[in-house]
């Protein structure tokens, strides 16, 4: 819980800054949801309500609720013919509109003290994980098909975390000072942006939008915020929290929108600040490209941070931990139906060990209950977002049917029919540079290359030149040489790096996340210098002794 000490205000001739003593904010606890609980009660009634239903959601600019003709749907993935939002996309001119709104209210919002906006996003954690935590929490489950464990660590404490500690941050930076000279004095001021930032989010984290939004927003800027729409439910709960704890009108204006309109839209406006984005290389490299090709248009040089996913690896060495091994590499690589960026996909295992890991992969896979995560909270994972990502998944499965390098030795079925099923696949390859074990699948999909033990120098080789993405990796492994070994070859191949732990699970302050090379600019969103990236700072220098000539001392 927050504790605040003492604020010390400096103001010189109208300038206005505030330092904290001390900000301390603790991980929001992740509940357990056992029988008899009372937060599994307060799901169940929220999971209860929802069923069947079909929420309306506007788009909103301002206090204004807006219906365009291009009525869309979420549907939920593990039911498709439910329909869990109905919702419209936001044309051009609406797009437009919002950006005026937006850069209307800027200044005002900018000048807001610190604290005032930070205490925001800590009214925001506290409803979230108290009376709204229920809502996000079924909405999440029903719209993305997460289990109740999955949405609880995103939706919930995850959230929570970025709320309460981007807003410690960006209260700390405030007494982030520039040293005083003898007759000077010198503050750093910590602007907004200056135009908008656009805020692109991801279907596979509520949490994610929530940030993308929000430490902007939290920073001085003004926001659009364009959801998945495969989201859009559990995002417009967040949002409509951030309006309810008191956020201003015209802030953060909610516009789903066709992903072409949207990029097109904000990359021609002069004026746009930055970009804040998580998704796919293509895209991103897309959006880079537009703003790289209306620089001259631009008032300022926007700024663009992206996480764009990874091809994540699991190195075993002769000296792992079996145990450690198995049970880290099936959470990473079947957890949501390995639709995490940070996702395990591709593993390395010395010959010596392999028939051992994969007897005991072959039995925990017999156990994984793939289904309806609503109706079975036992669900280990639910089914895969889209029809889009269904089919690009299968494209994988009869790429291993049909290739003489690789082996399904588990799973590798999938089924449309009601929801889309994939089952967990174990893939067996013969060749280490199969482009299976390069490309980024985005599903429960784990291949493994066994290699003769003593070549594992190579093998770390290997690993660091075999895809083009940095995001996460982990190594496995006892022997403190080989460690010290791994950690030089794979120094830049991973931005999040594990030792002897899975590849999933950052947590906000602890390991901020984020990776380099094809996986993004690397950021670091739930670290202190995250909320850095959305600031203009700005130097004022005030002088207390008039000078009264302007000749130097040499010229006497």
């Amino acid at each position: 819980m927050l504790r605040l000490r003492a604020a010390v205000c400096r103001t010189w001739r109208g300038f206005q800054t505030f330092s904290s003593a001390a900000v301390e904010v603790k991980n929001e606890p992740v509940l357990g949801f056992r029988k008899g609980s009372a937060e599994r009660t307060e799901l169940l009634k929220a999971l209860d309500s929802l069923m069947g239903r079909t929420e309306e959601i506007p788009c909103v600019v301002g206090d204004e609720h807006v219906w365009t003709k291009d009525i869309r749907y979420q549907l939920s993935p593990f039911n498709h013919s439910q329909k869990v939002a109905k919702f419209c996309y936001a044309d051009k001119e609406l797009i437009n509109k919002a950006i005026v709104a937006s850069v209307a209210a800027r200044r005002e919002w900018d000048l807001k003290p610190i604290q005032d906006r930070a205490n925001i996003l800590f009214k925001a954690a506290d409803v979230i994980s108290g009376p709204k935590r229920a809502e996000i929490l079924a909405k999440t489950m029903i719209g993305q098909g997460k289990t109740v464990v999955q949405a609880e660590i995103d939706a919930a404490a995850e959230l929570i975390d970025f709320f309460r500690f981007n807003a410690k941050h960006a209260i700390e930076l405030e007494k982030q000072q520039p040293i005083d000279g003898g007759e000077s004095t010198n503050t750093m001021i910590y602007r907004g942006l200056e135009g908008f930032v656009a805020a692109v989010a991801p279907f596979n984290f509520t949490a994610i939008g929530g940030n993308l939004a929000g430490t902007p927003a939290l920073m001085g800027n003004v926001v659009l915020w364009k959801p998945s729409d495969a989201a859009v439910s559990a995002s417009y709960a967040v949002y409509r929290v951030l309006r309810d704890c008191g956020l201003p009108p015209n802030i953060i204006q909610f516009l789903p929108a066709d992903g072409p309109v949207f990029g097109d839209t904000i990359t021609s406006s002069e004026h746009l600040a930055g970009i804040n984005f998580t998704g796919s290389v293509p895209t991103f490299k897309h959006l880079w490209k537009q703003v790289a090709k209306n620089l001259d248009t631009y008032r300022t040089f926007p700024r663009l941070a992206g996480e764009c996913g990874g091809k994540n690896f699991h190195f075993v060495h002769r000296s792992a931990d079996v145990q450690s091994v198995v049970a880290g590499t099936i959470r990473s690589a079947f957890e949501y139906g390995g639709q995490k960026c940070s996702a395990c996909s591709r593993m390395y295992v010395p010959d010596s060990l392999w028939p051992q890991i994969k007897q005991q992969l072959l039995d925990i896979h017999k156990e994984i209950k793939v289904g309806d995560p609503v109706e079975d909270l036992n669900t280990f994972f639910s089914a895969v977002i889209d029809n889009k990502s269904f089919s690009r998944i299968k494209k994988w499965l009869d790429h291993a049917k049909s290739s003489p390098n690789l082996e399904i030795i588990a799973g590798g079925k999938c089924d449309d029919k009601k929801g889309y099923f994939v089952e967990p696949t174990i893939i067996e390859t013969r060749d280490p540079r199969d482009a299976i074990m390069s490309e980024e699948i985005f599903g429960p999909v784990l291949t493994v290359y066994s290699y003769p033990e003593n070549s594992y120098r190579e093998i770390l080789q290997l690993i660091d030149s075999t895809s083009p993405y940095a995001l996460t990796g982990a190594v496995f492994a006892e022997d403190r040489n080989v460690l010290d070994e791994a950690a030089q070859v794979l120094r830049n191949a991973a931005g999040n790096y594990y030792i002897n732990d899975k590849s999933t699970g950052s947590i906000v302050a602890q390991q901020p996340f984020g990776g380099a090379r094809a996986s993004g600019t690397n950021d670091k969103p739930g670290g202190p210098h995250y909320v850095l990236r959305w600031t203009s700072p700005q130097v004022v220098k005030q002088t207390h002794v008039p000078l009264r000539g302007w000749r130097y001392p040499y010229m006497d």
